[in-house]
């Protein structure tokens, strides 16, 4: 979909796929090697960054392996809104681990806790300190083929 028929800016959004890329750091900070595999057009919705395909369970029966989920970027952790739904990334023993979690307020200063849908998932906790992206989910969009 292309500016110019009629749809608002807000409306149309770049999907990414992460696939064989260095991760969501690099995307978020503009690197010029990605480029969107397409643009998603929804009518009415509020300004995003972008899109990405969902990878993984922990976020079933919400979110399934394959969906797609449209993302606003956060530069800060002190702007989170705990309970909401994040696209996240994180380095773990030095590589980027990237998931869809809920994001929760932890015991513990200086950490938030990652809470899975799926209740075969266990929470994790996880140092702000660690985060290298993070965004707010704002949709979802889950494709159903019919054959």
């Amino acid at each position: 979909m292309r500016r110019g028929d009629g749809a608002a800016a807000g409306d149309i959004v770049p999907l990414y796929s992460l696939k064989g890329t260095p991760g969501l750091a690099p995307l978020f900070a503009g690197d010029a090697g990605y480029q969107p595999v397409d643009y998603i057009h929804i009518p009415g919705l509020p300004p995003c960054d972008g899109a990405i395909y969902v990878v993984g369970d922990g976020m079933y029966p919400l979110l399934k392996s394959g969906d797609i989920v449209v993302y606003k970027q956060l530069k800060n952790t002190d702007d989170i809104f705990w309970g909401d739904i994040y696209l996240i990334s994180v380095e773990i023993d030095g590589e980027e681990y990237i998931t869809v979690k809920y994001v929760h307020k932890s015991e513990n200063e200086g950490s938030v806790k990652l809470v899975s849908q799926n209740p075969l998932h266990a929470d994790k906790e996880i140092e702000t300190s660690r985060i290298r992206a993070l965004a707010l989910v704002k949709a979802s969009i889950r494709m159903n083929n019919i054959l």
